[in-house]
């Protein structure tokens, strides 16, 4: 498993239905050294706190092998890395063989994998189609926010090392797939409200899902 790259960016003003709106999600590559502290990478700054960044959604990961489906899937858009507002492009991980819970070393740092990203309408902005956000969830190849254990320094062409997995074995996808496929899966849901790991807002929200399901 390898860091491929690393994006940071500050928030800019974008166009949305003739509004200017302040989003992150525009960051650009970024060489050398980076230092990277417990809610951020040194460089990068979410607009939206409410949704986006804090403690556990300090390092955005995107697997970089889902850029060849995607350039597959819509022909009529351009990818390249960082596309998706990733702080880390990575090889090796997916959101299948990536469990809630999962403790990574690379340079310097440690993380920990806390759950998907769930988009808002800023991916639609970013890719030019507002439609692109339900393929991306349709796709169910979100990537992973990680909180940092370990603040310190990465670069580009790291290492990427598993140094615990998470006995609960919630992968990524399973909680994804809680919003898609599997919503009414009352085992699953109460896989993740018992997940160890996961945050507490969506325990939270996963437990009022149970509650409601006949």
């Amino acid at each position: 498993m390898q860091l491929a790259s690393i994006f940071v960016g500050k928030p800019v003003k974008a166009d949305y239905n003739g509004n200017k709106i302040s989003t992150g999600i525009f960051k650009k590559k970024v060489d050398g050294p980076v230092k990277v502290t417990s809610i951020n990478i040194e460089g990068d700054k979410q607009a939206d706190l409410t949704v986006h960044g804090g403690v556990d959604k300090a390092v955005y990961a995107y697997p970089a092998e889902h850029y060849k489906f995607w350039e597959s899937e819509r022909t009529d858009l351009h990818f390249e890395l960082g596309y998706f507002g990733e702080n880390l492009a990575t090889y090796g991980l997916d959101e299948t063989n990536t469990f809630i819970g999962d403790v990574f070393e690379m340079g310097s740092i440690i993380l920990q994998v806390t759950s998907p990203r769930m988009p808002c309408f800023k991916l639609g902005i970013r890719m030019g189609d507002s439609r692109f956000v339900k393929d991306f969830m349709k796709a169910e190849k979100n990537g992973f926010y990680f909180k940092v254990l370990q603040e310190g320094t990465i670069e580009a062409g790291d290492e990427i090392r598993k140094i615990k997995q998470d006995g609960h074995q919630l992968s990524v996808k399973e909680v994804i797939q809680l919003y898609t496929t599997r919503k009414s899966d009352k085992e699953l849901l109460r896989k993740a409200i018992d997940s160890p790991s996961l945050p507490q807002d969506w325990v939270d929200h996963f437990e009022v899902i149970l509650l409601r399901l006949p």
